[in-house]
């Protein structure tokens, strides 16, 4: 009866301690999604900032230049559609360097004060995106080892966590797969 005893508590004890370690490496994967989630969270009001900013240019560059027919096609064709996060910062980027094409190739622009004020309010939001991306995929890179290295693709099997895309501006909808690194 003794022996069964102390075997009913080295399985107890065993049972516990990996418990214990089963929830530590848990924490510690969420911790890294947390992190993951507050920068994608961060980066999405930057990217409506932006969009809005180059939304409200577009009307103030026309208020005092002709603008051709096809300038900043993509962002208003954005007004009617719904598109990830990463689409939406390629479309901004473009419609952005436009928006300096357009802003140091006319001295009318460069004499107003509100595209000025729009022109350094994008400045720092490019600044913030900048620094976001890194963190994000500094974090994705954190999550994405630890999903794959042993103890915690234990936990990530068990619950179904699966790789995650680096935020590198690569274009996802032609067909070179290769360009978008997980």
């Amino acid at each position: 009866m003794n022996g069964f005893l102390i075997a009913l508590f080295l399985i107890i004890i065993t049972i516990i301690i990996l418990l214990i370690i089963y929830i530590h490496l848990y924490n510690k994967i969420n911790e890294s999604i947390i992190r993951i989630e507050e920068a994608e969270s961060r980066i999405d009001n930057n990217l409506r900032d932006k969009y809005d900013l180059l939304n409200r240019s577009i009307s103030l560059i026309r208020n005092k230049i002709e603008l051709p027919q096809d300038s900043f096609k993509e962002i208003i064709k954005l007004r009617s559609r719904k598109i990830s996060n990463f689409d939406l910062d390629r479309v901004l980027v473009k419609s952005y360097n436009e928006f300096l094409s357009i802003y140091e190739d006319n001295s009318k622009l460069r004499e107003s004060d509100e595209i000025l004020k729009v022109s350094r309010q994008l400045e720092i939001i490019n600044e913030e995106l900048l620094t976001l991306r890194n963190y994000y995929n500094a974090n994705i890179t954190n999550y994405n080892k630890m999903i794959k290295t042993f103890p915690t693709v234990v936990v990530a099997n068990i619950k179904k966590y699966k790789e995650r895309p680096f935020y590198d501006l690569k274009d996802m909808t032609d067909e070179d797969y290769e360009d978008f690194k997980l």
